[in-house]
């Protein structure tokens, strides 16, 4: 922003406070006479209201005066009959005598004797309401015998202390037209009298054409509903919008309007604000051309500070002005000051920002250090606890097989030794989700066909009083898993939601297609196949669930789990390219949701069914078998020739390259991948098909970091057992020689 701008900004920042001032008080002052005129006009209601109750009054004390007649007490009613109807003014007003159940004994209007008639039903219901003793005032009705809109007061006749007879005196609705023809209103205002349902009985302007109607909306609800005073914005019956205020006479029940026209209340206030309008726009305009001749008394020393700060921040020496505002000599020293200041400062800054930025590297690089020892430490540790109850219980066992007497139980203590040894195949199961993905484990199996495959085994975990449900569609997408970890994640989720539930209750096992269309850090967009396990137990609290995918994690007791499940299920998920995730609550339950990224290819089909009578066959051929430990040597070896196989060993790929070059003869090489040396199990593999085609190779892996998809080399996991080994070798045989 120019200085030009800033200039007349802070012009307009002077002018708009004041401008705003005056026109709060121009607003508050039009608020204060609007207030006051709304006072007026609702005590100008309330005092038209009045006086429309001592109208009305007036014809109450006219009827007590004739209640007094002589001719009434002495039952002469012939008589006053004929003096009622003097009083009535020629018929201008009724006088009628009635009974106290309705029925007219005389009525000014008919002759004397005429046939009884039953006063106006609406002033009977008026009365059952009052009571017996007090006087009522009609609402508008229509007397047939008078062919106009007539109103009544009715007061009781009381004699000898008890009520005789009801007297009422019915006057025209004009009565009050021309009551409120005297009140002297503006020709623009409109004065209205309705009664108890809102009918008009008399109106200052267009009386003929609307008495007898109702009024509407808003306004008629607050009258029907007893409201005794207020205001109204509406519009009046010919449609005029006007501001009604009103008031309700409180003996007759009856409602003055006052409506004045909204534009008529609105008029001072446009007046004051165009005014205002004006006068601002005139102190705009002056203090605008005023401004413009000040600024150029300033703006070139204001421009050569510019240039001078931009010489500073290019590093050059500004030098010194002189421009007659002290102020601006002042900016002009100080920017010549500091860019003396500036020069010897940036040395220093520099290398306080590289000592800085070395020392900021080195704590972060030992933060993550001890984060990574911190972590391994952990995995470390619980590896070595379950691997030392492996090995103290292959220990104790070969111990007790040594001191063994007894060659019945023998199997008993070998028994033993393989739980032990399967025990650590597990754990080491579950280790490998923390590691790379292995090719040689990946397969591309239909989700369906996974899933139903592992169900026998997820039910036989559970106790009969756990129910295992399962919702799945038929058409499930194909992954590309280690199907041995995916059917371990599976278990471990169920298992632990059945430890969840306390042994009783319901597991849900859900999978569905999903396309996420809205990728995250950890689960990018795209299609996936998601599968849920549900419980119902108690859920997890949060400081549960932030560490729930922590190795050796665990809220069980110490013989109840190893804390590698969730730990497990979750790097499967992750080392798949989805995740796991949980949603948790406590006392409703635990979902965890595991998604795993649809197949780029369509599983395979099914493998036919394979005649296994080569398992436990002769293995009539040379295995060449390279291994670096010597252990698995001495183990694997007799089981090979025991199986008929002559056996060559090397201890790495460069002495088996060494006796594959001498001629000796080798139908099958059977190597370990990861191996001391510069060839490695894969590196041989290729190098002997590339020299020695007719050689099958086997590789057995335990894990590997490296892609092993050679073309005919077969895999074998470790560990494994003699007979899938011989299975494994005796398949590879060349055909001409089995």
């Amino acid at each position: 922003m120019t200085i030009r701008s800033r200039l007349t900004l802070f012009v307009l920042s002077v002018l708009l406070p004041a401008s705003i001032a005056a026109m709060a008080a121009v607003w508050y002052v039009y608020a204060e006479q609007r207030e006051a005129q709304d006072r007026m006009l609702a005590e100008a209601a309330r005092v038209l209201s009045q006086l429309v109750d001592n109208e009305l009054e007036s014809n109450e004390q006219f009827l007590t005066a004739l209640a007094g007649s002589p001719d009434l007490a002495s039952g002469n009613l012939e008589r006053f009959y004929h003096h009622a109807k003097t009083l009535s003014l020629n018929g201008q007003n009724t006088i009628i005598l009635s009974t106290t159940d309705g029925q007219q004994i005389l009525n000014t209007r008919l002759p004397w004797g005429a046939p009884r008639r039953t006063i106006n039903p609406r002033l009977l219901d008026i009365r059952r309401t009052l009571g017996p003793r007090g006087t009522a005032f009609s609402d508008l009705f229509f007397s047939p015998l008078g062919q106009r809109y007539d109103f009544a007061v009715q007061i009781p006749v009381v004699l000898d202390g008890a009520v005789r007879y009801y007297m009422s005196r019915g006057m025209e609705a004009k009565t009050m037209q021309r009551f409120l023809g005297k009140q002297g209103f503006p020709d623009s205002w409109i004065a209205s009298i309705v009664d108890r349902n809102g009918t008009v009985i008399a109106r200052s302007v267009s009386f003929e054409h609307y008495v007898g109607k109702s009024a509407t909306g808003p306004l008629l609800a607050k009258i029907r509903a007893g409201s005794p005073h207020g205001t109204n914005d509406g519009v009046t019956l010919d449609g005029r919008p006007v501001k009604a205020f009103y008031h309700r006479g409180p003996r007759s029940n009856w409602t003055v309007i006052l409506s004045v026209p909204t534009a008529e209340l609105m008029r001072p206030a446009l007046h004051a604000s165009l005014l205002l309008a004006g006068l601002v726009t005139l102190t705009f305009l002056g203090a605008l051309v005023l401004t413009r001749r000040q600024l150029g008394r300033f703006l070139v020393p204001i421009h050569r500070l510019r240039d001078d700060a931009r010489r500073l921040g290019q590093g050059h020496a500004v030098t010194p002005f002189m421009s007659g505002l002290d102020e601006l000599d002042l900016v002009n020293g100080a920017l010549v000051n500091a860019s003396t200041e500036l020069r010897d400062a940036r040395t220093i800054m520099e290398r306080r920002v590289a000592e800085a930025i070395e020392s900021t590297e080195r704590a972060q690089r030992a933060l993550l250090h001890s984060q990574k020892l911190e972590a391994l430490g952990r995995l470390t540790g619980g590896v070595a606890h379950d691997f030392n109850n492996v090995l103290q219980t292959l220990t104790s066992a070969l111990q007790l097989m040594t001191m063994e007497s007894n060659p019945a139980k023998l199997p008993e203590r070998i028994a033993t030794c393989r739980k032990a040894v399967a025990r650590a195949t597990a754990l080491v199961a579950q280790l490998r989700a923390f590691g790379r993905t292995q090719d040689a484990y990946l397969e591309t199996v239909r989700a369906g066909d996974a899933l139903k495959s592992v169900l026998p085994m997820l039910e036989n975990s559970l106790p009969a009083a756990i129910t295992l449900e399962t919702v799945q569609p038929g058409d499930l997408w194909p992954i590309h898993v280690d199907t041995t970890q995916f059917e371990l994640a599976l278990l471990n989720l169920v298992i632990n939601a059945r430890d969840a539930i306390a042994g009783r209750g319901r597991i849900t096992l859900r999978a569905t297609n999903d396309v996420v269309a809205e990728g995250t850090a950890t689960l990018p967009a795209g299609p996936y196949v998601r599968i849920e396990v549900v419980d119902t137990g108690a859920g997890m609290p949060p400081d549960v669930l932030a560490r729930a995918f922590d190795p050796f994690f665990t809220t069980k007791p110490v013989d109840k789990g190893s804390g590698l499940g969730l730990a497990q299920a979750y790097g499967f998920a992750t080392q798949s390219g989805g995740t796991l995730q949980l949603d948790s609550t406590v006392g409703a339950g635990t979902t965890a949701r595991l998604y795993l990224p649809r197949a780029q290819h369509e599983a395979a089909a099914p493998p036919a069914a394979r005649d296994d009578t080569a398992r436990g066959a002769a293995l009539a051929g040379t295995v060449l078998f390279v291994e670096d430990d010597p252990l698995v040597r001495e183990s694997v070896v007799p089981i090979l020739e025991q199986a008929g196989a002559t056996v060559l060993c090397a201890p790495d790929g460069a002495e088996a390259l060494r006796l594959l070059a001498s001629g000796r003869r080798v139908d099958v090489l059977f190597s370990d991948i990861v191996m001391p040396g510069e060839h490695d199990g894969v590196t041989l593999a290729r190098h002997v098909r590339a020299r020695w085609p007719h050689i099958t190779v086997v590789l057995a892996t335990g894990y590997v970091d490296k892609d092993v998809a050679l073309p005919g080399v077969r895999l074998l996991t470790k560990p494994y057992t003699a007979h899938a080994a011989v299975d494994v070798l005796a398949q590879s045989m060349p055909r001409d020689d089995r």
